[in-house]
């Protein structure tokens, strides 16, 4: 199964359960999407173990919660914010001094296991998209067998993948006006 990447990180992460597969189910999946996303997540160098994706799958549903109510103008689920929040302090980032030879730099650490490492910087990236005053544009697939969500870049766009639901809602409307007429046969 193709998953789709490169919305905001949280839309991402709500995205990797789709009508029929959950990149979450299996530590394989979830590694391939974490690489997709090593542009934007600080990971660790060993493949994330299939025993941390119940902690992923549980964060996922609260950012998905509270994407919903952000989506339909309503209050969130008071134990989504919570969880959000406690998976915010799980691992906080801190700036530490490092030499770089005569200099010296800033990098960010954070403390804790690999899987709070990574609650942390995907509460963060639901924090950021949940508080982003374009929330309210986030739109679902206009494709009739898809879930996914997209933010979108210009206000005609309908489809999470123009190449994929797009180009599948393309040709079934093609083929129903061009399907041959049986009834007068």
């Amino acid at each position: 199964m193709e998953l789709l990447t490169g919305e905001p990180l949280a839309l991402d992460l709500v995205n990797t359960r789709t009508r029929d597969h959950d990149a979450l189910a299996r530590a394989a999946d979830f590694n391939d999407w974490l690489a997709r996303q090593s542009d934007r997540l600080t990971l660790p160098d060993a493949p994330f173990p299939a025993a941390d994706l119940a902690a992923v799958r549980r964060l996922r549903g609260h950012v998905e919660a509270a994407l919903e109510a952000a989506r339909q103008a309503v209050p969130a689920p008071p134990g989504s914010i919570a969880a959000i929040n406690d998976a915010l302090r799980l691992a906080p980032p801190y700036p530490q001094l490092e030499p770089r030879g005569v200099v010296f730099g800033s990098v960010t650490r954070r403390d804790g296991s690999d899987v709070t490492r990574l609650l942390t910087q995907l509460a963060e990236a639901a924090v950021d998209l949940l508080t982003d005053p374009g929330v309210g544009k986030v739109r679902s697939c206009e494709a009739p067998d898809c879930r996914l969500l997209f933010l979108p870049a210009h206000p005609r766009r309908r489809w999470c993948s123009p190449t994929l639901c797009g180009n599948r809602i393309r040709v079934a409307r093609y083929y129903q006006r061009h399907k041959p007429d049986h009834s007068q046969t």
